[in-house]
């Protein structure tokens, strides 16, 4: 039988927009803490703009694995962010979570942001890292069992889909690999 998860195996530009819909789910202790994507961007090691590009190095191990892991990363010096490894081992792509809409744990995400309330919960990459808990330990945990899941959805038809350039980054800024559901306010840049 065919796993849910073998769309993961596609390239990054064509899973990003799959994944939107789809829930992220963190175990932590007795709470459950999830919330839908609603925003995504995909990189892989042919783009300027990906970690990858320069090929495989300690930071980056994760993004050349198989598909269906946690990429988590630390930028600025302060901030986390997760990815979604996707495409064939040692392709080094991986899909950037960047918003979800809180769905259970609202009360303990709220208390992680410092009292964020709403659409400031969640709606940017760092943010929702902080929100969920998701920091380097989580890096290359299984996306099927591990303490963040990823639960499949049904496809958003594409007409509900918004693609556009990537926002945030200093190269490759005209490649149009960032996927959000149109009018979720929860999308961290309209």
């Amino acid at each position: 039988m065919a796993s849910s998860f073998d769309f993961l195996e596609l390239p990054s530009y064509e899973v990003a927009p799959r994944l939107l819909g789809c829930v992220l789910e963190r175990q932590h202790e007795d709470q459950v803490l999830s919330g839908r994507i609603v925003e995504t961007e995909a990189y892989d090691r042919t783009d300027a703009a990906s970690h990858s590009y320069k090929g495989q190095t300690s930071r980056t191990e994760v993004m050349f694995g198989p598909a269906g892991h946690l990429y988590v990363y630390f930028t600025y010096g302060m901030h986390y962010c997760c990815n979604v490894v996707t495409g064939p081992k040692g392709q080094g792509a991986a899909v950037l979570i960047r918003a979800l809409e809180p769905l259970t744990g609202t009360n303990i995400m709220s208390a992680n942001r410092h009292g964020q309330t709403g659409t400031t919960m969640t709606n940017g990459p760092a943010k929702l890292c902080q929100a969920l808990m998701i920091d380097k330990k989580l890096n290359g945990v299984g996306l099927r069992d591990g303490a963040v899941r990823l639960i499949i959805k049904p496809a958003v038809p594409s007409e509900d889909i918004v693609q556009t350039t990537r926002i945030g980054i200093s190269q490759a800024q005209d490649v149009p690999w960032r996927f959000y559901l149109k009018d979720n306010p929860y999308v961290s840049k309209q």
